[in-house]
């Protein structure tokens, strides 16, 4: 197994070029699938190999309930530095799994929480809120997905404004843009050097959304003008994994985007261009993370199974 199974956890670091390019120069629906694809993959495979040193690690500690011969050494070989590596890996797994549990914890109870505050409004597919923060939020989940937007925001739209807003959440809830935000931000948990494609998740989500919103209405400069317009008072969503229309970040690039030509729909840069060149590197450096976190975990179960007696 060797050093091969601490590649998984700093394999993160290839992925950072395409996290920044691919905001820049790929269509926003194809660079959140390709992040969020990457970024997934990698964290899975750091989670792996994070247990595979723990138990190692667990193995040594006085009484633990894994077998004695868990501790052999030919076990504790199988790991560069198992002394403090093994040990170490204890309380990092430990805080990885707190972390993502309290990170789906709470997204369940955002959820669960708007879903019981709408309970008393019609069952339609948009809720309008009498409240005077002015703030709108795709909510997915429950018995129908649904917009909510308070009034406060609405009074502050044009009549275009607001089929710009309706259509962008929308937008949200067809391509299910939770499960990509909800991803990053447990990839992210996993893995802090996965926190840039975190980040550009979280744009590439809302500039999809702007599209498809600008596709709808038939202009880009009524979407860019209600985002520039919700940016200046509205406060947000509940929780980063829910998508809203002004989340925080970069609102002048997206305003700036709208108001350009539409990016092109590619499936694949091209390799002889800087983001082909990052989307490669990304894609090699989350193909050895799988390999070499699938081959520490056979190496491991093999050397476990010849250490424990029958």
């Amino acid at each position: 197994m060797g050093v091969f199974v601490f590649l998984p956890l700093v394999l993160p670091l290839t992925a950072w070029p395409i996290a920044r390019l691919a905001e820049q120069h790929l269509h926003p629906r194809t660079a959140t699938r390709l992040l969020t694809a990457v970024a997934t993959v990698m964290a899975l495979c750091s989670t792996v190999c994070l247990g595979l040193v723990m138990v190692v690690g667990t193995a040594q500690l006085p009484g633990n309930p894994l077998p004695d011969g868990w501790s052999d050494p030919e076990v504790r070989a199988a790991v560069p530095f198992d002394e403090v590596a093994g040990k170490a890996a204890i309380p990092a797994l430990c805080a990885v799994v707190a972390a993502c549990g309290r990170t789906l914890w709470r997204h369940g109870r955002v959820r669960r929480q708007a879903h019981r505050a709408l309970a008393g409004l019609p069952a339609t597919g948009v809720a309008v809120l009498p409240d005077q923060a002015p703030y709108a939020y795709a909510l997915p989940g429950g018995r129908r997905d649904r917009v909510v937007v308070t009034t406060a925001l609405l009074d502050r739209l044009g009549p275009a404004e607001r089929r710009a807003l309706f259509a962008h959440e929308r937008a949200h809830l067809a391509a299910r843009h939770h499960r990509f935000l909800l991803a990053v931000q447990l990839a992210a948990r996993a893995n802090p050097f996965l926190r840039p494609l975190r980040t550009a998740v979280s744009y590439t989500t809302e500039r999809w959304a702007d599209e498809e919103a600008a596709r709808a209405v038939g202009s880009r400069r009524a979407v860019a003008c209600a985002i520039g317009k919700a940016a200046l008072v509205s406060r947000g969503t509940p929780v980063a994994t829910l998508a809203g229309f002004a989340a925080p970040g970069p609102v002048p690039r997206r305003v700036a985007a709208l108001l350009g030509p539409a990016p092109l729909a590619r499936r694949w840069p091209s390799l002889f261009t800087s983001v082909g060149l990052a989307a490669w590197g990304a894609a090699a450096g989350t193909a050895v993370s799988a390999m070499s976190s699938a081959n520490s975990a056979v190496t491991m179960v093999l050397i476990l199974r010849a250490a424990t007696p029958l």
